[in-house]
């Protein structure tokens, strides 16, 4: 509820008393004492959640770097120097450091994602590609077939469209197994000339 009103516009009223007694409650963390956790936690989540939200955006990325703040203070709070500035604002600044951290973090998540998407377009397209090579080669294969005698046509597409032996060639068509090899031969050498491949 408390949250809701910072993040409304409502906010926790920043009297002095509230900035000296975060350093106080600070001193006291780093001793160990749980309780003056709690009220530091009281006292600047809501501060604390409405700056991470407004650098985060998203709310539940933002509840989670909370908890994160919060664990951080809890471990770090010896390092925190009551001389040398206000408890408030070295809170602040870990939760803005955290909240940036995340929105890095985020944006990298982002950009390995679109990485990979393009990677991944550029597959598929490269797919296409070699369907649209293949068609072609194949209408330039049956082009070069149309080219060659009658026999050593329906030899080579025996073979090579219907999957069958020399030997099966021969008994489908009655003609002599040397003269199926022999057709098979003469076949393929012209087509390789009409397709202007070297032998």
């Amino acid at each position: 509820m408390l949250v809701e009103m910072v993040i409304d516009g409502l906010e926790v009223p920043e009297d002095g008393s509230a900035r000296d007694s975060a350093a106080d409650l600070l001193v006291r963390v780093a001793a160990g004492d749980r309780r003056a956790f709690a009220e530091l936690y009281d006292l600047l989540s809501p501060r604390v959640f409405a700056l991470i939200l407004r650098v985060v955006v998203n709310r539940s990325q933002s509840e989670e770097v909370l908890q994160e703040v919060f664990l951080e203070i809890w471990q770090s709070a010896g390092r925190f120097a009551p001389n040398r500035g206000q408890g408030r604002s070295w809170v602040l600044t870990i939760a803005h450091r955290r909240a940036v951290d995340r929105v890095r973090a985020s944006q990298s998540s982002s950009d390995r994602d679109v990485r990979v998407g393009v990677r991944d377009l550029d597959a598929a397209r490269d797919v296409v590609e070699e369907a649209v090579e293949a068609q072609i080669e194949g209408e330039r294969v049956v082009a070069a077939l149309s080219a060659l005698p009658e026999a050593q046509q329906e030899a080579l597409i025996l073979a090579y469209y219907g999957g069958y032996s020399q030997t099966e060639i021969s008994a489908l068509t009655g003609a002599p197994l040397g003269t199926i090899k022999t057709r098979m031969r003469d076949g393929l050498t012209r087509l390789r000339s009409e397709l202007g491949v070297s032998t």
